[in-house]
């Protein structure tokens, strides 16, 4: 009788817990729900980051005021970063696989004329307690970084340069030793710099980058220009192909963001600044066919 009760009540806990987590998050749900700030104040915030399974921990990064940690889900704020030369930040990733280990690239990527440019990438193994400098201190501006799923030293580093004038640390980097060395995979020209990147949550082998050619004053911006575009790797950041017709922008593009989800995972959405107009999102047969959005 014991044994009967015990599987009874295994089965109703399986049955009604699976209804439960059945149920779709709907607008009436939400409705009541509103936004509100959670700092960190003073600054312009150019980048946030999260914690896999950790819904209270969040990295921030200031256009010039440096990384910041909350760990009670944003009622404090601590600066992290306060140590270094540089506190332009332009992108900060957390290692999926190791939640401890965090990279970050200086230099602000949200161009205007008067935006602080930075010194490289830096990285932690500490949870932000202490940081390394691991180079690429020429690239000005880091955009993007990208760290694979399951190796936290397969990194792939998105640099737009300091814009300001031609100059060859512009592209994609890709590091497969935790920054120890870099390889240049994707180089456009001296003038066309990485907006973003994207991995595919699928197939950590297929990669996206965003291309800008920007050339920055301050007393003007132009944006825009041949090089620009979007671009794909198949084997893992090694060798790259630019994406042409089949719906894509005919004229000259500027900045692209782009991102994709694991929901559908066949589908790449692109923001992309052109003279065409509208947004693009990439098709299930990611090669064929590209919608635009009005």
């Amino acid at each position: 009788m014991k044994t009967f009760q015990l599987i009874l009540f295994v089965a109703l806990t399986f049955f009604y817990s699976n209804k439960l987590f059945s149920q779709s998050l709907t607008k009436e749900i939400i409705k009541e729900m509103k936004y509100r700030h959670v700092g960190p104040v003073g600054n312009r915030v150019t980048t946030v980051a999260g914690v896999p399974n950790d819904p209270m921990t969040y990295y921030a990064g200031a256009a010039s005021g440096g990384v910041w940690k909350t760990k009670d889900g944003g009622l404090n704020w601590n600066p992290i970063f306060d140590d270094h030369e540089v506190h332009s930040i332009g992108a900060i990733s957390v290692a999926p696989s190791d939640p401890m280990t965090i990279y970050v690239g200086t230099g602000e990527s949200s161009i205007r004329s008067n935006v602080s440019i930075g010194n490289g990438v830096y990285k932690s193994e500490d949870g932000g307690d202490t940081w390394k400098h691991l180079g690429l201190k020429n690239t000005g501006r880091i955009s993007r970084i990208i760290i694979h799923p399951k190796n936290r030293d397969l990194i792939y580093v998105g640099s737009l340069g300091h814009a300001y004038a031609p100059q060859k640390e512009r592209g994609v980097f890709m590091s497969k030793n935790g920054g120890a060395t870099w390889k240049h995979v994707l180089y456009i020209d001296n003038n066309t710099g990485i907006s973003d990147i994207v991995m595919d949550p699928d197939n950590s082998r297929i990669l996206f980058a965003g291309a800008w050619q920007i050339d920055l004053k301050t007393w003007r911006r132009v944006s825009g220009g041949p090089g620009g575009g979007i671009f794909k790797s198949v084997d893992g950041g090694n060798n790259w192909m630019k994406l042409k017709g089949n719906g894509l922008p005919k004229k000259d593009v500027g900045k692209i963001a782009l991102a994709m989800t694991p929901a559908d995972p066949d589908r790449l959405y692109a923001l992309i600044e052109t003279g065409d107009g509208g947004t693009f999102k990439w098709s299930r047969n990611r090669i064929r066919r590209i919608v635009e959005i009005r």
